[in-house]
């Protein structure tokens, strides 16, 4: 078994990804939730999408125009990053739980929808022509940096009153949002 296409799509997905916007999501959801709810639904969000890109490939990206992803998923942040402000509970009770996985796959799938790891998902596939290998070297890249995302959730929600968390988790949806919001406009 040739074990290139799975070492080399690890190292890539692994180094791109750290300190990313996606792992820094990541931190905040579980920085106010619980941390194996935020970790599946996290690794499920990484699984739909890079998962159809293996299927579908090029084509899934040539009917989603990127710059208007970008500006409606930049809007949606901001509407959650205010609301969580506004809200400010944190999910402890089994409904709540769904409600953040929920939220983490809806989050971490429209981060990650035209993102670099997507597009390298395709391209590596194809290089390789091995896309199971390809999927498992992104998986086991995504499943490192998830749980170090959750762990310094984990570590926050231990060092910081939750109301601090709240307003810094708030405000990088918010600012994320924003971000979005000018590179969708960017690319329209």
């Amino acid at each position: 078994m040739d074990t290139l296409p799975l070492m080399a799509t690890f190292t890539l997905v692994l180094f791109s990804e750290l300190g990313d916007k996606t792992q820094l999501a990541i931190v905040a959801l579980a920085s106010k939730s619980s941390a194996l709810t935020v970790l599946i639904g996290a690794m499920s969000a990484f699984l739909l999408v890079d998962g159809l890109s293996l299927l579908v490939g090029g084509e899934l990206l040539s009917l989603l125009p990127y710059g208007l992803v970008g500006v409606g998923s930049g809007l949606l942040f901001v509407i959650v990053g205010v609301y969580s402000f506004i809200r400010g509970d944190r999910n402890t009770d089994v409904t709540n739980q769904r409600a953040t996985f929920l939220k983490t796959v809806s989050t971490i799938s429209i981060m990650e929808l035209g993102d670099k790891t997507q597009f390298a998902t395709i391209v590596l596939a194809s290089e390789f022509k091995s896309p199971f290998m390809v999927l498992v070297g992104i998986m086991s890249a995504f499943l490192v940096v998830t749980v170090m995302g959750v762990l310094i959730g984990v570590k926050l929600l231990r060092l910081l009153p939750e109301r601090h968390l709240r307003i810094l988790s708030s405000a990088l949806y918010i600012l994320f949002g924003i971000a979005l919001i000018l590179s969708g406009m960017m690319r329209l």
